[in-house]
């Protein structure tokens, strides 16, 4: 069996648990998606993904469950049984299993948890076969972002950010996304997501020079939160202060989810040749961190670089 075919079928059995997340699985259902035996797929799924099916379907559902939580939506009660749990206490000992706290606690006081955010198998193997294991600025491709910048729209517009506190992990050497997954790991993001008291969704961002500690990296990722924040902090996590600022953000057209390194390097190129004073700003690369949002295809690419008013320089 080609490896091609085996990401393909466990990412069916992804599909199928993301669209029946609230019934009942069998593992014969998750078998005809595959296109295998229930065995068969089974182990596919284990050796793919590193957990059995119902391992998988467990953690992606407490997790769901969480961010309903999180967003004070529903009770305790009526979560429970939106996700297919017999009672409140059997969902309570599963959720304490997975998060290390009972979900009557969630967000009082404590540490953010790590939720469970999956990756589509497939559409990771397309993109390490597109090149997409390392990402810098030099190592994109010119001539495919000069298309890109050529026939596509990019849409800008200025916002202003509040004073704010950012909870934070550092880095040691990164500038980019791929090497601060090195050297953080990938599973921050699912952490961050966690946030309940979360201005905004979690961002990555390369770090004005006065905010980057002797030894640690420009690229951070984290997520802005109000200034009365007092959780815990996780270990490794760090909360800073951040003043107002304005930022001037460039949004690029929906795209393939698979093109995002040529949509990065699109929006780059796009700044490169961009000239804020036409619209009364400048570039204030002090005043605050440059951010991007998470790639995701619907949206276009997002990122945005912070300014000042020329009169206010």
């Amino acid at each position: 069996m080609e490896e091609a075919q085996i990401f393909q079928a466990v990412q069916r059995m992804q599909d199928y648990i993301e669209t029946n997340l609230h019934r009942k699985i069998t593992l014969k259902e998750l078998a005809n998606a595959a296109g295998y035996s229930p065995w068969h797929a089974a182990r596919l799924f284990k050796e793919v993904v590193g957990k059995a099916p119902f391992d998988y379907i467990r953690a992606l559902r407490l997790t769901e469950a969480a961010l309903l939580l999180r967003d004070g939506e529903m009770k305790i009660i009526d979560v429970a049984m939106d996700f297919v749990f017999d009672s409140h206490e059997g969902f309570t000992r599963a959720f304490s299993r997975e998060f290390g706290m009972a979900p009557s606690k969630y967000g009082r006081q404590t540490p953010p948890i790590q939720l469970f955010m999956p990756q589509k198998v497939f559409d990771t193997y397309q993109s390490m076969h597109k090149g997409a294991k390392k990402m810098s600025e030099k190592q994109m491709n010119e001539q495919q972002m000069n298309e890109k910048q050529n026939s596509r729209t990019v849409f800008v517009q200025v916002i202003e950010r509040p004073a704010r506190k950012l909870l934070l992990k550092r880095g040691v050497k990164a500038t980019e996304y791929f090497g601060y997954c090195e050297e953080v790991g990938c599973e921050i993001w699912s952490v961050l997501t966690s946030v309940k008291e979360a201005l905004y969704e979690p961002i990555g961002m390369w770090l004005p020079r006065h905010l980057i500690r002797e030894g640690t990296s420009q690229y951070v990722q984290g997520v802005e939160v109000p200034l009365d924040y007092a959780n815990l902090i996780p270990e490794g996590y760090e909360l800073i202060e951040l003043p107002p600022c304005t930022m001037m953000v460039f949004q690029g057209e929906p795209y393939d989810d698979s093109d995002f390194m040529a949509e990065i390097g699109a929006i780059w190129e796009h700044v490169k040749r961009f000239d804020p004073t036409v619209y009364g700003y400048q570039w204030a690369p002090e005043a605050a961190p440059r951010f991007q949002l998470v790639p995701m295809g619907y949206r276009g690419y997002i990122e945005a670089y912070p300014v000042n008013t020329i009169n206010n320089i």
